[in-house]
């Protein structure tokens, strides 16, 4: 079974390593979308994979250091394009999310990144 829950966070962020000239070099923002998505049996007795609640929980402290900030300024986002913030949200909350499957992270309603893990 998987449960997917998604999340939504404010932040600014810029390029560094694009062409010159290219528009995402210079500061600007997103309403980026965050979909954590886990994988696992049914317990027989709870009749769920876990919480959604405790998905919630997890990401708490990592919607905390996201929202409203420069990404830029976040170690490990000093490249912050979609595939890295993927990449980090996963490696910051797998340990705490044992069964997460993948992470998708959108910057626009039409772009988005999808990530399994490593």
């Amino acid at each position: 079974m998987q449960l997917r829950r998604t999340f939504q966070f404010e932040a600014a962020h810029r390029l560094p390593h694009v062409p010159t000239g290219h528009k995402c070099a210079r500061l600007h923002g997103h309403s980026f979308q965050v979909e954590i998505v886990v994988d696992g049996p049914v317990d027989q007795k709870m009749g769920w994979v876990m919480d959604y609640a405790d998905i919630k929980a997890a990401f708490a402290p990592l919607h905390q250091r996201l929202d409203h900030n420069y990404l830029n300024e976040i170690p490990g986002l000093e490249n912050p394009t979609s595939e890295r913030i993927a990449e980090w949200i996963w490696s910051e909350l797998q340990p705490a999310l044992p069964l997460l499957t993948e992470i998708v992270v959108a910057e626009t309603c039409t772009a988005r990144c999808v990530y399994r893990g490593a």
